[in-house]
């Protein structure tokens, strides 16, 4: 099953075999052909249309219905614009300032495009396994073929020969800047303080291992699929960059793809076999799987008729039944009240930047503050969708207490609802993800792990809540 926010789209580290042309190469039909540089000016194209337009990664990154200039490529030309990508993203901070420690003075105003095409060649050379004279030429190649760039191509090729030769000075120095969008670290300092703020920050540059939810026996499937067993109970895979279809187990439906800390809500419900479980937001389906497992009686509810016949594949795969149903959740209103509620909300999502590191670039201030509105309404809308005394699990996958641990304090205050605080002795090796007030609060930063497996795990908030009257 893919994972439950978005597919996945960790970064390879990729190595350029070919070799381009030398630096004062003309502009023209030949210098179009060379190799290596239409993948690159693809990069370039999409860096732009999300670091300025605010376009998701994930749609122009569709082999069928994504960017024009990226589908027309070979697939080993898609994977390095991938790598590019979601390596520019990353370390977007400390490419700039690498850049412009070695600019005499500062770009143009309006030089948006040859911006791109500089943080599209330094990607390269300080963090991808790419030969530099291949970045650097292939630079200089795409500067000279765009009229606006032309004029700087000595510029290109001077900055990004410098930075290749003093890349390891420039590398240590970087260290120093955070590798997140200020606006988005400053907010983490407000929350977590600068120290916190910091681990995030490192954490979230190394890509995402793939976590699997297994139908039982994590042991045995972990010892199968050369993984190890979280405290979450999920399988934690080596890194991986082949096939997921191709595992041992996922044909016959034995798990599912689905973050450690995204599988942590459905878990906090306690028995739920034989009950009445409505998921307000299912599609994907890996937690409406998760209430299946555990024996309840699930209603998927979701808005999207495309997402539903993705979930209901889904669950077919892994042999499960679920009643769905196609409706905006603010509409929902059942014949029959629920026993309990599963309301995983609609978020900025800024806890899954280690698997999409577009997010904090494509949202801003505005966004969170929008989507905790949301979510609060939401929320309230969840508590009259469930029994007296039944229980809401409200959760997300953002890292700002704005849209989790505020909204729960403002519907608890007021909405004839109580906190069910978790148990943290019930969470062996996650004991410090549970607040003082017993809610669920994950960060990249947390579970350490031995290599050969990657720590961490996606921000999320998770509260259990129970409606009063029982």
């Amino acid at each position: 099953m893919p994972e439950d926010n978005k597919n996945d789209s960790r970064p390879k580290r990729s190595r350029e075999h070919n070799r381009s042309g030398g630096a004062g190469a003309r502009p023209g039909a030949d210098a179009a052909a060379k190799p290596g540089l239409k993948s690159r000016q693809a990069a370039a194209k999409i860096l732009a249309a999300v670091v300025d337009r605010k376009t998701p990664l994930d749609g122009m990154l569709d082999p069928e219905r994504g960017n024009p200039a990226y589908r027309e490529l070979s697939e080993a030309d898609r994977a390095l614009v991938r790598a590019i990508l979601n390596s520019a993203l990353r370390h977007l901070p400390r490419i700039r300032a690498a850049i412009d420690s070695l600019l005499q003075t500062p770009l143009p105003e309006g030089a948006r495009a040859l911006e791109h095409v500089l943080t599209v060649a330094a990607t390269q050379i300080l963090y991808l396994d790419v030969p530099d004279h291949s970045a650097v030429d292939l630079a200089v190649e795409q500067a000279q073929s765009d009229p606006r760039n032309r004029r700087f191509a000595s510029l290109v090729n001077a900055v990004l020969r410098r930075l290749s030769r003093e890349k390891e000075e420039i590398l240590e120095k970087l260290r120093q800047v955070p590798a997140m969008p200020g606006w988005f670290f400053d907010r983490l300092v407000a929350c977590y303080g600068p120290d916190q703020a910091e681990r995030i920050s490192e954490a979230q540059l190394v890509p995402a291992a793939i976590d699997l939810t297994v139908k039982s026996d994590a042991a045995s499937w972990a010892e199968r699929l050369a993984g190890t067993v979280l405290p979450t109970g999920s399988v934690r895979l080596q890194e991986f960059s082949g096939s997921i279809p191709s595992l041992s187990g996922f044909s016959e439906g034995a798990w599912w793809v689905q973050d450690a800390a995204a599988s942590i809500p459905a878990r906090l419900f306690g028995d739920i076999s034989g009950k009445k479980v409505v998921d307000l937001c299912a599609a994907p389906g890996g937690k409406t799987a998760q209430l299946v497992l555990a024996g309840a009686e699930v209603t998927a509810l979701d808005q999207s008729s495309s997402r539903l016949r993705r979930l209901k594949a889904n669950l077919e795969r892994l042999g499960f039944e679920a009643r769905t149903k196609e409706s905006d959740m603010a509409e929902f209103r059942p014949e029959e009240l629920f026993d309990a509620a599963l309301l995983d909300a609609p978020c900025s999502s800024t806890g899954t930047t280690r698997r999409h590191p577009d997010v904090l670039w494509t949202k801003g201030p505005q966004d969170v503050e929008k989507l905790a509105r949301l979510q609060e309404r939401l929320l309230r809308h969840a508590l009259t969708l469930v029994k007296p005394g039944g229980l809401i699990v409200f959760s997300n996958c953002s890292l700002d207490p704005l849209e989790g641990e505020e909204v729960v304090a403002r519907v608890v205050a007021d909405s004839g609802c109580e906190r069910v605080p978790i148990d943290a002795a019930d969470w062996p090796g996650l004991e410090k993800a549970i607040t003082a007030l017993g809610e669920f609060r994950t960060t990249p930063a947390m579970l350490p792990l031995e290599p050969p497996f990657a720590g961490g795990l996606d921000g999320f908030y998770a509260a259990v809540l129970r409606r009063a009257g029982a």
